[in-house]
């Protein structure tokens, strides 16, 4: 997890039991503080959507990777791999982790 400049990292052994470790990292994202946007006078502005202030990942064996990005605005985006981020369509009623929960279940042949 990376909140800020601050990174922790845990171990789990299984998929499912690192999937609820992040969903309780990434609601301690979204119930932070909100951000204020940033920029400067001759600067780009940036609003807090845009904004990642938090990121929750999961990697695991045979290049299990995935993610979900925190805004400024304490909505997520859930994503696969690590240096080449693809955007995880959200399906009805589902929200970003359940939509990384999936995928990595996909993934991983669960």
């Amino acid at each position: 997890m990376r909140n800020g400049p601050r990174v922790t990292r845990t171990r789990h052994k299984s998929l499912p039991e690192a999937l609820d470790t992040l969903r309780r990292q990434a609601a301690e994202l979204e119930s932070g503080t909100p951000v204020a946007p940033a920029g400067t006078a001759f600067l780009r502005r940036y609003d807090p959507v845009s904004r990642v202030i938090g990121r929750v990942e999961v990697s695991g064996p045979r290049r299990l990777r995935g993610g979900l990005d925190v805004r400024g605005d304490g909505s997520t985006e859930a994503f696969r791999g690590r240096l080449r981020r693809t955007l995880i369509e959200q399906r009805a009623g589902e929200s970003a982790c359940d939509a990384l929960a999936r995928a990595l279940r996909e993934d991983a042949g669960l």
